[in-house]
């Protein structure tokens, strides 16, 4: 295994949570922080200039927003994989963010344990998503079309009105943490069927590449090139 530690930047307006982040990283010789920023202009700019392997930053960013700031280091630093420390009021903004790149999503309430964790997953190619913002990201695509009058040209009801009751029940029961092949026992068909049904699913969603792969990876429920 390598010994060259992975290179962190951490980036959060309050000096307390960089604090902190930098006193749980510090504890792991395979991390190495690299730099810190306190707004999103010092996010990109330390990003594009020190190329750290993982940003892990805060969504609610000064001067310029996470979201920005993203889709900046994607154009900018595209090396550089990004792990957003987010409150769980930020979860409508998750899909955006996975869509705009985001390798991962860890929440500010979760365990210490788990930044170290979700650091070393991301920077091996995977995807961190914990289960309950999983679930938030799923919901947001699959919820059926309760949508008020008057968004008729908005893109809601043309994505989720086309989700079959089917297809609804298969996503309800990924968002509760079951893999394809209990959904395929449970429903009473096969494997293969149930990975049809999640691929007309993303495509009848235009659901992006990385939050597709985010949300087999997290379940480990398909291999990706096997098909």
């Amino acid at each position: 295994m390598s010994t060259v530690p992975i290179r962190v930047l951490i980036a959060d307006g309050q000096p307390i949570v960089l604090e902190g982040l930098r006193s749980v990283l510090r504890q792991h010789a395979s991390i190495q922080v690299v730099g810190e920023a306190s707004d999103g202009v010092e996010a990109i700019d330390k990003t594009v200039y020190l190329e750290p392997d993982v940003v892990i930053m805060d969504l609610k960013l000064p001067r310029v927003d996470g979201m920005t700031v993203l889709r900046s280091i994607q154009t900018r630093a595209p090396k550089s994989k990004v792990i957003l420390f987010a409150s769980s009021e930020n979860k409508d903004d998750f899909v955006e963010a996975m869509k705009l790149g985001c390798c991962g999503i860890l929440q500010k309430d979760a365990p210490t344990s788990l930044i170290d964790k979700s650091i070393q997953r991301v920077h091996a190619g995977e995807i961190w998503l914990d289960s309950n913002t999983t679930a938030a990201v799923i919901r947001q695509f699959a919820s059926p079309t309760d949508v008020p009058a008057g968004h008729v040209n908005g893109k809601s009801p043309r994505d989720r009105a086309q989700l079959s009751t089917r297809e609804r029940e298969i996503i309800v029961l990924i968002a509760q943490g079951y893999k394809n092949k209990e959904i395929a026992e449970k429903m009473f068909i096969t494997e293969q069927t149930v990975k049809n049904h999640l691929h007309n699913v993303f495509d009848k969603l235009g659901v992006s590449d990385r939050l597709e792969l985010a949300l087999y990876a997290i379940h480990n429920s398909l291999h990706m090139h096997s098909m």
